[in-house]
């Protein structure tokens, strides 16, 4: 074992606060766009909206986030901006204080986007932060970061089904408070990791007599297959979670009769395993290696879709528990993969996979809106149950060595 110099291990010690910092501003950052889906049946009754129009704001907030975020990502992989996320919260608020008086259906849109704008300012920086302050163990790093975004989303039909479906759309305009919180804490956060870096920049002559083997170096080729692979398999396990974000409240409306309430609640539930999910994973892929965790997570939850559109309520409650907790397992894992695949574009991965694929996971959204148009929200439920088959592709992902939390760090 290498010896740690003291400003190694101060280095190390510092690390813990500014992940537990980027978790919370990840919680507060998703929590406010989650909003958008949860007030789905609010807007759908005072606008007069139809399930494409729905699916329509979806595919608006997640395109916006998705084209500028692997530029960000790129830029930002050059030009370190921690205080970028300060910015992008800047946007989050305008278009949620846009969301709560919007007038038209327009507004609506244009408001989403600027929340999706606020995304793809947040997630390169803040993945890349997370990144540099793992101290090794990016699984269990990238898991307490995706706990805070999936817990944060997971709130959201919660505060929907407590605040905003007893007080109104304007109510949205209250979580302007959480906005300018994030704000203060994304400050204290991008000054704590700037002297963070300097510790690791004087402890750097030790990291590299530390430094284990090399990564191999593999074709452009190669990488872009792989990175192709890795995103659809991001894509099937978002689109599948886009059917819940967007329409899942309305498919325990329209097939068990349950309040609107009811189905926020349902719907928390199913997000909130998320987080669970996503610490699991992060921590596993540490031990047992990135391409075992892919697997489990995409192929494993494809027996209970297929049985879900069968059950009563509360086996589908459950069933979404289980669901969306061997799913979201599986984000870190890619995520880590993807960075290890290819090393010193931090910035540029985040931007790519928390971007294209989400935006790939909105266009679904507007996709499956349409089809629930003509075919129903329960026929759509069905079709979407097949989804998690496509991780099959998961046979063509390479194996990278060294994997585990012995393999070195970029």
């Amino acid at each position: 074992m290498t010896a740690t110099t003291p400003t190694a291990r101060i280095a190390q010690g510092a690390a813990m606060p500014v992940l537990i910092a980027l978790s919370a501003t990840h919680l507060l950052n998703d929590m406010m766009q989650s909003l958008i889906p949860a007030i789905y049946p609010i807007i759908k009754t005072a606008y007069g909206l139809d399930f494409g129009q729905i699916g329509l704001i979806t595919l608006t907030f997640q395109i916006t986030a998705s084209l500028f975020q692997p530029l960000v990502g790129a830029y930002t992989d050059k030009n370190p901006m921690p205080y970028s996320m300060v910015v992008g919260m800047g946007f989050t608020l305008i278009g949620l204080i846009g969301l709560a008086y919007a007038g038209s259906y327009g507004l609506l849109l244009i408001s989403a986007g600027c929340v999706g704008l606020g995304s793809s300012i947040f997630h390169p920086e803040a993945t890349r932060m997370a990144r540099n302050a793992s101290g090794g163990r990016h699984g269990l790093a990238q898991g307490i970061f995706q706990v805070g975004g999936q817990t944060g989303g997971a709130l959201g039909p919660l505060l929907a089904a407590f605040i905003i479906v007893p007080r109104g759309q304007a109510s949205l305009a209250w979580f302007s408070a959480t906005a300018l919180l994030a704000m203060v804490l994304m400050t204290w956060t991008a000054g704590r990791y700037a002297e963070l870096q300097r510790q690791k920049a004087a402890a750097a002559p030790a990291a590299k007599a530390a430094t284990g083997p090399a990564t191999p170096v593999r074709s452009a080729a190669a990488v872009a297959f792989a990175a192709t692979v890795l995103v659809i398999l991001l894509f099937s396990k978002n689109a599948y979670s886009q059917s819940f974000s967007s329409f899942y409240t309305f498919y325990l409306i329209g097939k068990f009769g349950v309040s609107v309430q009811t189905s926020q609640v349902m719907l928390f539930l199913f997000l909130a395993s998320s987080a669970a999910g996503a610490i699991f994973g992060g921590i596993l892929g540490d031990r047992i290696g990135r391409n075992k965790i892919i697997w489990f997570s995409i192929l494993g939850a494809l027996p209970f879709t297929l049985v879900l559109p069968h059950v009563d309520l509360v086996w589908t409650g459950v069933l979404t528990i289980v669901i969306n907790l061997i799913m979201s397992s599986a984000f870190a894992a890619i995520l880590i993969y993807a960075m290890e695949l290819m090393p010193g574009r931090i910035g540029l991965v985040g931007g790519l996979f928390y971007g294209l694929s989400f935006g790939l996971g909105g266009l679904a959204a507007a996709m499956l809106g349409e089809l629930a148009d003509r075919i129903g929200i329960d026929a759509v439920y069905h079709l979407c149950a097949f989804l998690p088959a496509i991780g099959l592709l998961a046979w063509f992902l390479p194996r990278l060595a060294p994997e585990g939390p012995t393999a070195s760090g970029h």
